[in-house]
């Protein structure tokens, strides 16, 4: 019984792993279930015996994705390091996360900028900003508290910072010349305050 379940986590896995490469080559509109199918060679039948649609295979991509951030995000709050280095150490995590996870970061992309006059967007990516900010803006307000931070605002801050590092993650996407790990400590001492940006 548990190597069965084993092997449907990992069937399952394999044919969210295709999707995702699917979705980032053909772009999430034009692909289709055969395609994902083929990409993880299984039969058609075998990808909806895990997922009823292609939307439900993207939201299970991001969920994923929403996992693995949400990690990171617990781990920056739960530390004892001052709250301008464990702010600093989240965003080397986030940005090496999303370094791993170019494909679906591309994804991402498609599904946004798609035409929004189609219907309703089939992600709440405000949703996950909305978390995102929020971790960063708690950061910064226990850092001034602590003294080792200049003064800021922790909300807009927090939105400049989250919009920094999405506007790196574009510029990578778009331009394969930047490494996007290699903004990391830059950023971090522009939009870090305190001691946050030494690595």
């Amino acid at each position: 019984m548990v190597p069965r379940a084993a092997d449907r986590a990992a069937r399952r896995e394999t044919i969210l792993t295709a999707a995702v490469r699917v979705f980032a080559r053909r772009g999430f509109a034009a692909a289709r279930i055969e395609d994902v199918a083929r990409e993880a060679g299984v039969a058609k039948g075998s990808v909806y015996l895990y997922f009823d649609s292609r939307e439900e295979l993207l939201r299970a991509a991001f969920e994923g994705l929403a996992a693995r951030s949400a990690q990171v995000l617990e781990e920056a709050a739960a530390g004892e390091a001052p709250a301008a280095r464990r702010l600093a150490a989240m965003v080397r995590a986030v940005l090496a996360l999303l370094a791993r996870e170019r494909e679906l970061a591309l994804v991402l992309l498609d599904v946004w900028s798609a035409d929004r006059a189609a219907g309703p967007q089939p992600l709440d990516l405000a949703a996950f900003y909305r978390e995102y900010r929020a971790a960063v803006a708690a950061l910064l307000a226990e850092a001034a508290r602590d003294g080792a931070a200049l003064p800021v605002d922790p909300e807009r801050h927090a939105a400049v910072l989250v919009g920094a590092i999405e506007g790196c993650l574009l510029q990578w996407l778009v331009d394969p010349s930047v490494e996007l790990t290699g903004l990391t400590e830059p950023l971090l001492r522009l939009l870090v305050p305190g001691d946050g940006a030494p690595a």
